[in-house]
């Protein structure tokens, strides 16, 4: 088993939160010391009480499942003697109802496109297989209806 962590840091800091109007930016801090601002989307929540240059938790959604296939697949292509010069991914996400007719997270789309170098280049069929192979190894994409448990703090 291994545990990952993850904080988030918001405070009021004197803003009209009964009357709704506080900004949702927030600090992500992670584990390796990485700080990354993070916000309500602006789709959500509108500008200002939201802001669009900070990354929010649809975007950050996608960027797992996007980053974890992506590791994946250039940790198995090595292993298949493949040499990966270039891989991009302009990965998109639908929110939309659930068929619960909740708002969910109901599609995430990569599309990645991949540079080879090298004697060998994989044909299409083994370029598919490489992706099947990564998408089946992905934690995130393996983790997509894990049970998310709330376990408050009481603060003294």
């Amino acid at each position: 088993m291994s545990e990952y962590t993850a904080e988030v840091l918001w405070e009021r800091n004197e803003q009209d939160f009964p009357g709704n109007r506080y900004s949702r930016k927030h600090l992500l801090r992670f584990d390796g010391g990485v700080e990354v601002p993070g916000s309500s989307s602006p789709h959500v929540v509108p500008v200002p009480m939201s802001d669009a240059c900070a990354v929010d938790p649809e975007e950050m959604f996608i960027a797992s499942l996007a980053s974890c296939h992506m590791l994946w697949f250039l940790s198995i292509a090595a292993k298949r003697r493949f040499v990966v010069d270039r891989y991009v991914d302009a990965a998109t996400g639908v929110m939309e109802k659930n068929a619960e007719g909740r708002m969910a997270m109901t599609r995430v789309t990569l599309r990645p496109a991949v540079s080879f170098s090298g004697e060998r280049v994989p044909t299409r069929e083994e370029l598919d297989a490489l992706h099947h192979a990564a998408h089946e190894a992905c934690f995130i994409a393996n983790s997509v209806r894990t049970e998310v448990r709330c376990e408050p703090v009481c603060n003294e």
